[in-house]
């Protein structure tokens, strides 16, 4: 194995753990954003009403205690940091703690399949800023590919998809419908990148492997002006038109966007969703999210060894090739200044 890399880390989004850190951490999400005051205490209400906590923290400490052990079994014994965007443990101060232990150069992994301003391209920023806080000793940092279409990302949420099937009644399943959702983006910022076209490869690819053959991508947690074009369906108008439209017997609503139960799940998905689809009168499973799924898992060690072993291939299914390693200077632009001001906090 080259020894150009010395230690390896993740960059999270970053969660609240108790109830007085929600408003701090929506204020970190939304700084340098005009967004009201009224709607941030709104999406504060969403956190308290599952414990003033969101799930995103520990889920990225599990995948450190499963895939430490599995790269150390393949004969990497690099230190294993992690920084978020926007709560404890800071970016920048994971940094501040890898150049005083003398790292002079990390492979990071990012939390996000796709390629968007907020899940690429923001997180080079981040690094970025982070390293020149620290100053001259900060360790250069390398992203690692984005992995919409790597095969371990689509077998483990094809895995989740079967298990929600699995749980619809037998003489449902002929008329069960799949909705795999992701969080909606300005259009003017999906215009910039390839988020839209990856998601839907990633679903095609999903339903190909699960067998699914009634399926559709919809969005969630939009925020910002009214008048803001945002990728649609929301999920919610998605669910009354198609009990009007297409009489389903049931549906299963994938959160393919996500890769574990944040609170824009929990609450767009299993309260905002859930009403809906029972107004409507129509049984729903959600799927779960990857989160810990072995094959996923497995996926994050692999894409730190491809990097660190120089493998001259990566591994990729579907129609398009894998993610240029290293981003081109356009990639994933935030659009025009009024989308990128207009960006507000998550569910």
């Amino acid at each position: 194995m080259p020894d150009s890399y010395d230690a390896l880390l993740i960059v999270s989004f970053g969660g609240p753990e108790r109830s007085e850190d929600v408003l701090p951490f929506l204020e970190n999400v939304v700084r340098g954003k005009r967004v009201p005051r009224e709607r941030l205490l709104q999406v504060a209400q969403h956190y308290e009403q599952f414990g003033g906590a969101s799930p995103i923290n520990e889920q990225v400490r599990q995948w450190m205690r499963l895939v430490q052990p599995q790269l150390q079994a393949a004969g990497v014994q690099l230190p294993l940091f992690w920084g978020n965007r926007n709560w404890h443990p800071f970016l920048t101060d994971t940094i501040r703690q890898m150049a005083e232990q003398g790292v002079r150069r990390a492979l990071a992994w990012v939390t996000s399949a796709y390629s968007s301003y907020s899940g690429c391209r923001q997180y080079r920023e981040d690094i970025q800023a982070a390293c020149d806080a620290v100053g001259p000793a900060a360790p250069r940092v390398d992203k690692i590919r984005v992995f919409y279409n790597h095969p371990g990302f689509v077998a483990a949420q094809a895995a989740r998809v079967t298990e929600a099937l699995e749980s619809v009644p037998r003489d449902l399943r002929d008329r069960t419908w799949v909705f795999y959702t992701a969080h909606s983006l300005p259009r003017a910022m999906a215009d910039c990148c390839h988020y839209v076209r990856q998601l839907k490869e990633t679903c095609r690819l999903v339903s190909q492997r699960a067998g699914v053959t009634r399926d559709r991508l919809v969005y969630q947690s939009r925020s910002g002006p009214p008048g803001q074009p945002w990728l649609e369906p929301d999920v919610c108008d998605a669910i009354e038109q198609l009990q009007t439209d297409e009489a389903p017997g049931s549906l299963v609503i994938v959160p393919v966007g996500f890769l574990s139960d944040h609170v824009e799940v929990l609450f767009d998905l299993d309260v905002e969703a859930r009403e809906a689809a029972r107004r409507c009168r129509l049984p729903m499973v959600r799927a779960a999210t990857v989160g810990t799924h072995p094959l996923f898992v497995q996926m994050i060690r692999d894409l730190f060894l491809e990097r660190l072993e120089s493998r001259s291939t990566r591994p990729v299914v579907g129609r398009y090739g894998p993610h240029p390693d290293i981003c081109p200077s356009d990639c994933c632009l935030p659009g025009p200044p009024s989308a990128a001001a207009s960006r507000g906090p998550a569910s």
